[in-house]
């Protein structure tokens, strides 16, 4: 049965004080008591692009909501590979340093904005935000802020949201999944990768073909169909299984795999890229890893996709999101989502928790959270 909103809320407390220390929740706030006039806040601040020396706890101005915006205090932030990339600066139009990285988090309204309705003091959501997650409070428009499910735990919001929207929207609002299709994704052990799996067990007779690192295969087997190491032919490996190839190819490492998604392709399939990991070989930038992984691009010809039937598309939320101002989209995948959850048929993964002043110590391989 349910618990009251409140009731859940102080146990979220306990457990997240109990698995990480009073600041715990993978580089949230996580609880600890402030008065609520204060004047500053602690954050992770990136003081310049670079590996994880460029990362610090440092206190910030305390923010405070704008019109139509909510003030929430941080109980857990999630980590994701972009977190990564804008960390290295291996962005787009990076913003400018010093900053605070983090696009979602789960915690506690502490202040509404003017003409915010719908919430209260005290509710518990999850949002996303541009920027500035990795922190003890933040305020982000009342229109990326959903409310956390009664038996959804707070570093499992913050898991929530960007993994499971990402995997959503590209299987049913891209690639229009259906019974009996097959996919193909890769870092299956990572957290998109998982939540696509979760997502295609709704939908009967889905086959889903997975790469993954080999040290994650034990914990992730019985989630994919067929699952290969990421450094194996998995082309050759799914045309034995498939001879015809697959329905979906979801790619989030570019560079080769391209040109191989697309062959992999039956006819009307859809292939969709949305990251670009290869680029990302270690602490820092690296302009050669760039140019490899454009390089290894196939070039392609619109010609070719017309004679074989075959989609090619992107996908970025945060973009969606942000620059887009699609944030009335994405509420209507999260009301469907949190159905879902509710209904038990998905449930997110969450790895490990890290206390605030623990973030440099972060790795790539962190865990479900992060992309492999």
């Amino acid at each position: 049965m349910a618990k009251e909103g409140a009731e859940r809320a102080e146990e979220t407390e306990q457990m997240i004080a109990k698995e990480g220390g009073p600041e715990a929740a993978q580089g949230g706030g996580g609880g600890s008591p402030r008065a609520a006039d204060a004047k500053e806040m602690r954050a992770v601040l990136l003081a310049s692009f670079g590996g994880l020396s460029k990362l610090r706890v440092s206190r910030r101005p305390m923010p405070e909501p704008q019109e139509a915006e909510l003030k929430i205090r941080v109980k857990a932030c999630g980590l994701n590979f972009i977190d990564l990339m804008v960390r290295q600066g291996n962005i787009d139009n990076p913003p400018k340093t010093p900053l605070v990285p983090g696009f979602e988090c789960s915690g506690i309204v502490e202040a509404l904005g003017d003409n915010v309705k719908g919430y209260e003091i005290g509710d518990r959501v999850m949002a996303f935000v541009n920027y500035n997650a990795w922190a003890e409070v933040v305020c982000t428009p009342v229109e990326f802020v959903y409310r956390i499910p009664d038996d959804m735990n707070f570093p499992e919001a913050a898991a929530f949201p960007m993994n499971f929207v990402t995997a959503y929207m590209m299987l049913f609002e891209v690639a229009n999944l259906r019974e009996g299709m097959s996919v193909l994704v890769h870092s299956a052990g990572g957290g998109v990768g998982q939540a696509v799996a979760q997502l295609c067990s709704t939908i009967p007779n889905v086959t889903v073909f997975g790469t993954a690192s080999s040290f994650k295969h034990e914990a992730i087997k019985d989630s994919v169909t067929h699952l290969f190491d990421r450094n194996a032919d998995y082309v050759q490996e799914v045309k034995r299984i498939s001879p015809e190839g697959v329905d979906i190819v979801l790619d989030c490492l570019c560079g080769e795999n391209t040109g191989k998604g697309l062959s992999l392709l039956k006819p009307l399939g859809t292939y969709i890229l949305y990251g670009s990991s290869n680029t990302v070989t270690g602490e820092t930038k690296s302009f050669f890893s760039f140019a490899k992984s454009w390089w290894q691009v196939e070039k392609v010809n619109p010609i070719k996709l017309y004679e074989e039937n075959k989609v090619m598309a992107g996908f970025s939320l945060l973009n969606l999101l942000f620059r887009q101002g699609r944030g009335d989209l994405v509420k209507g995948v999260m009301d469907k989502l949190i159905a879902l959850y509710n209904e038990k048929k998905i449930k997110p993964m969450v790895d490990s928790l890290w206390a605030l002043e623990e973030m440099r110590k972060l790795r790539l391989t962190i865990g479900l959270t992060s992309d492999s």
